[in-house]
């Protein structure tokens, strides 16, 4: 097919231009191209989404399908008024953050209730609070403009793999790598949910393929922390320890859930998110998303992470004399 992917320069865009290539799609890169140089046999079309006329570059291409991420509602209703007449089935990538309770397990894309969207003047990026409800903007732009027949949403949750900058995964591969004993908070059976970069990139483009419309959960079952961490242990041939450390005692020593300075990642404090990484994704799969074992992500991550520069802004997790200073505290509490 003729697929037009709106970035493709960064992480999951990039994920998916190489999955598109490889599946041997004709390929073209939208994108202002600060983010890294597209992929060598991808056509690349420079664009300014934050300009009016920023896509006026693509005016008279047609496409089989495109491919968003845009977290920005501008962007999107921009996207959607210039190429809905020449564009045949859109793919648009939201976020887990787009529901509205995140309290309760098992929730289906089918039937959860998601969050009002933004107002038209809530486009920033850089505001966190507002990143689900703009994502239900865009959500609601594409549909709005294609058709809900023409339309897949895919809401993706924690996305991890080779080229991720936020060091919410690579922690985690980095911690294990170094073996001994790791603190690992919470308990081992509350439930995680990610997805390798790859296999989403791989069901996006199917998705725009086959035309499937709807909107799915693009995130994998939900297994036990310690599943997640001893499968990791595995990817990067290490043997650890893991001491586990119950909410209460992280939370009053000051330790961030999920990302930030000083934080663990992959941990929310329950029951206020017990339902963000256990949704039930059984609809995803019938849908044909296939998933790999964490060990093999962990596998190649600590090799990508060997041959390239530390990026920036990885702020998240505990640096190794802060965790063992919490480790000690915890055995004098606990013995």
């Amino acid at each position: 097919m003729r697929l037009l992917v709106l970035g493709g320069t960064a992480f999951l865009g990039r994920a998916v231009v190489r999955a598109a290539l490889a599946a041997g799609h004709d390929v073209t890169c939208a994108a202002r191209g600060v983010s890294g140089e597209p992929e060598s046999d991808a056509r690349f079309v420079r664009v300014d989404r934050d300009a009016a006329d920023g896509l006026a570059p693509l005016r008279g291409l047609e496409f089989d399908a495109l491919i968003d991420v845009a977290r920005q509602p501008s962007h999107v209703r921009r996207a959607v008024a210039e190429l809905a007449p020449r564009v045949g089935h859109a793919v648009y990538v939201s976020s887990c953050s787009a529901y509205a309770d995140q309290r309760t397990p098992g929730q289906r894309a089918a039937d959860a209730p998601a969050l009002d969207p933004a107002p038209p003047e809530v486009d920033d990026p850089a505001e966190a609070e507002s990143y689900g409800a703009r994502k239900v903007a865009g959500e609601r732009t594409f549909v709005d403009g294609f058709g809900a027949d023409r339309t897949f949403i895919c809401r993706a949750g924690l996305i991890i793999g080779p080229g991720d900058d936020t060091n919410r995964f690579d922690y985690w591969v980095t911690r294990l790598a170094r073996g001994g004993e790791v603190l690992a908070p919470g308990s081992p059976d509350d439930l995680v949910q990610y997805i390798d970069v790859r296999d989403l990139a791989d069901w996006l483009v199917r998705a725009g393929r086959d035309r499937l419309a709807g909107v799915y959960d693009g995130i994998g079952r939900p297994v036990g922390r310690e599943h997640f961490l001893t499968h990791v242990a595995v990817g990067v041939a290490s043997r650890v320890q893991l001491t586990w450390v119950d909410q209460e005692f992280l939370l009053s020593e000051g330790v961030r859930p999920w990302m930030g300075e000083r934080s663990l990642p992959l941990w929310l404090p329950l029951p206020e998110y017990a339902g963000f990484l256990s949704r039930d994704v059984s609809a995803s799969l019938d849908a044909g998303l296939r998933t790999r074992d964490v060990a093999e992500t962990a596998r190649d991550t600590i090799a990508s992470l060997r041959t390239l520069p530390a990026a920036a802004g990885t702020d998240a997790g505990l640096s190794p004399e802060d965790e063992v200073s919490l480790l000690e505290k915890w055995h004098d509490r606990t013995s």
